[in-house]
């Protein structure tokens, strides 16, 4: 098999002197993050995706949210300071981020986007996230995580945390 490539996240992460894990698992086309786990056997409360929005300011936000559920629209928007905050349409997630939908990891995209994780995911010594493709997915700390991205924890679903 050839040398496996890394993606940007991966290359962030080591050049951070991150310790992370890859995980690779056959995809070929995402469905959503729930097949991912069936594919990885990470469990579902430690997986998180990788949401993107726009502000009403125009700017853009990255929210690390658990894979089962969804975000509170009101509850982000208060998180990054903004009126309101509406998800960007999948059409425009390469443009926005440098990454495909289904592959979009928190680190690596092309520009540094203010980023908030769910607060829960501190309850767990680790989570996973995309690794910044598809069939990719990184297993880290959360703390790492957000030294990494600048990110905050804030509640953004309304649920455990």
């Amino acid at each position: 098999m050839a040398k496996e490539v890394k993606t940007n996240a991966m290359r962030i992460l080591d050049k951070n002197k991150v310790a992370y894990e890859m995980i690779l698992y056959e995809c070929d086309e995402f469905i959503d993050g729930l097949h991912t786990l069936e594919k990885t056997g990470a469990p579902a409360a430690q997986s998180f995706k990788t949401l993107v929005a726009q502000g009403k300011s125009g700017e853009y936000y990255v929210f690390v949210i658990p894979v089962a559920q969804e975000v509170q629209l009101k509850l982000a928007a208060r998180a990054v300071g903004e009126k309101s905050v509406e998800m960007i349409h999948v059409k425009d997630i390469n443009k926005i981020t440098g990454y495909v939908r289904g592959g979009c990891s928190p680190l690596g995209m092309k520009k540094q986007y203010k980023t908030v994780i769910q607060k829960n995911a501190l309850d767990f010594d680790e989570i996973y996230v995309s690794g910044g493709r598809l069939g990719a997915t990184i297993k880290l700390s959360p703390k790492d995580l957000s030294r990494v991205t600048g990110a905050v924890f804030e509640d953004l679903t309304g649920q455990n945390g």
